[in-house]
């Protein structure tokens, strides 16, 4: 039995696309018995309300017969796809050959927590069986299918010699490892070898890290698939899995999060047509590594980095600003904005003055300078602000906010400096000038001005806001790891008073266990307030 699994990367909505990526595969493995492909790879993952549309729906239908027609003359096809039956919409498994669609094997647990919300627009279907194919009894089970024992269960139970598992699993720091745990684990509870085929590209904010593997009947690893790329390799079997492989390893830490915020820009900015994209350069960590990130996805020649100094920017700032464009190789523009902070001054008066105002007026020209300019020459622009910054209000809304894509939204402060200092190691050189990962961090909105005269240190921050996020633990808790009491409060009033900014920033690449978005939704009107920490009875 060869099986060709078939690693692409499919774009929502794009049906001809997609199934053109398909037929490729399908074409270049004629020599298999089947040629398998990601989850709901026809219509790309997720297809969220696109399948509510009766004519998406008969374009999935026309596409999926064209698919079928393949099979004729050629090896069988496992197509994963949205498909209508009974009067319901699936998540299912089309098993083709001899020119027809031999089996439907819809996907029984419909995920619906985190980023999925499978149950809102697809049936479940029953417990599968396996299907019979040259002599092979195979189990087929779609993606969240695998997650639970009793898929894997009932395949075994009527006979099944091996599992076979289409998916579109999101990528998150440790995600690699639990699927590799999830996986292993059928395999014990079965005795049966495991072909786990993963979806790759980026979708909004979502990214699937590719990474497809399959497991030997002992649980060990037979081969792996390239990680954060497209990817095709056969799988023999005959006993174990027979395969040359195409990776030996994954990437891991930094490196990981680096690939995988790469390709999310990439894809992003690619699939939604954008000629380049363009971001405001401050010669800051956030918007260095934000460039060199933009450089390698994209091309230097598609990156526009503009330096907006004020009069509270350090001559360093420009230097090291300067310095990086130049070892990236991007276009480098310079436009000042201290005529604009002045006419805002003469047309608001004594206002200008009040409070953040003035600081805020300086964010907001940079980000119309930066939208005119996106305007005037079609690049996106990309945000530059991190995690944590977005989690306590750090941001200027309609300032640097602004943009069409946050490539570190779900990127903490500490895992920026750790990624930066990687960039370097990895170069051999300081492509980021050093200055600019050791020189203590500023908005430089006035005078004198530290991130760390408004927050706390980065480090003490992020560790109380990866327990309010990532683990939901009680402030009390928190406080019992060996944080202050006091700052543990004020950093999760202000994680809950940043809500209405979160809600009007720009999507971003899902890259912890837990982002802000579709993934994390708390009301902005919100009058739940914890009792004080003080309090014994504190639950909150």
């Amino acid at each position: 039995m060869k099986i060709a699994l078939a690693q692409i990367n499919p774009t929502v909505g794009n049906l001809a696309a997609n199934a053109a990526k398909i037929a490729a595969a399908h074409a270049r493995n004629l020599s298999s018995d089947i040629v398998m492909v990601p989850e709901l790879a026809l219509s790309g993952y997720p297809p969220e309300d696109l399948v509510l549309k009766p004519a998406f729906m008969d374009a999935i239908a026309a596409e999926a017969q064209k698919l079928c027609a393949l099979t004729a003359h050629g090896p069988a096809l496992l197509l994963s796809t949205p498909w209508a039956m009974d009067g319901g919409i699936y998540n299912a498994l089309l098993f083709m050959c001899d020119g027809a669609i031999a089996h439907v094997i819809p996907k029984h647990h419909l995920p619906n927590y985190g980023v999925f919300d499978e149950v809102r627009i697809f049936k479940a279907g029953p417990l599968p069986k396996p299907v019979t194919y040259k002599g092979r009894c195979i189990g087929f089970m779609t993606c969240e299918d695998a997650w639970y024992p009793d898929v894997a269960a009932h395949l075994k139970q009527h006979g099944a010699e091996m599992l076979i598992a289409p998916n579109a699993s999101p990528y998150d720091e440790i995600k690699t490892d639990a699927r590799l745990d999830v996986a292993r684990a059928r395999v014990t509870e079965t005795g049966l070898p495991f072909l786990y085929l993963n979806q790759v590209g980026g979708q909004d904010e979502l990214l699937f890290d590719g990474a497809s593997f399959g497991l030997n009947a002992d649980g060990s690893i037979a081969f792996r698939m390239k990680a954060f790329a497209e990817d095709e390799t056969v799988a023999t079997f005959d006993g174990t899995w027979k395969t040359t492989g195409t990776a030996t390893s994954w990437p891991e830490d930094e490196e990981s999060i680096y690939e995988a915020l790469k390709l999310s820009l990439r894809d992003y900015v690619l699939k939604n047509g954008f000629g380049g994209v363009l971001l405001g350069l401050s010669g800051g960590i956030d918007s260095a590594l934000v460039a060199v990130i933009a450089a390698e996805a994209l091309g230097p020649d598609k990156v526009t980095c503009v330096m907006m100094p004020s009069p509270y920017t350090a001559q360093m700032s420009l230097d090291d600003a300067a310095l990086l464009a130049s070892n990236l190789g991007c276009e480098y523009r310079t436009i000042t904005i201290e005529d604009g902070m002045k006419a805002f001054g003469a047309m608001l008066g004594r206002d200008a003055d009040i409070g953040v105002t003035p600081e805020n007026i300086q964010s907001r020209l940079r980000g119309m300078i930066l939208m005119a300019l996106s305007n005037a020459g079609g690049r996106m622009v990309v945000s530059t602000g991190n995690k944590s910054e977005m989690a306590v209000g750090y941001a200027t809304l309609y300032g640097d906010m602004c943009g069409g894509f946050a490539v570190l939204k779900d990127v903490y402060k500490t895992q920026v400096f750790a990624i930066c200092k990687w960039i370097n190691s990895r170069a051999g050189k300081p492509l980021i000038p050093e200055r600019i990962i050791t020189r203590p961090p500023s908005a430089e909105l006035k005078a004198d001005q530290t991130d760390q005269d408004t927050l706390p240190p980065y480090d003490v921050l992020d560790g109380i806001l990866e327990g309010l996020i990532e683990k939901e633990l009680r402030r009390r808790e928190i406080v019992a790891q060996g944080y202050d009491a006091a700052v543990v409060t004020r950093v999760a009033a202000m994680l809950d008073r940043a809500e209405y900014k979160r809600r009007q920033a720009p999507p971003g690449p899902k890259i912890t266990a837990r982002a802000f978005g579709r993934e994390r939704r708390y009301p902005i009107t919100n009058g739940f307030k914890p009792a004080p920490l003080e309090n014994p009875a504190e639950n909150g």
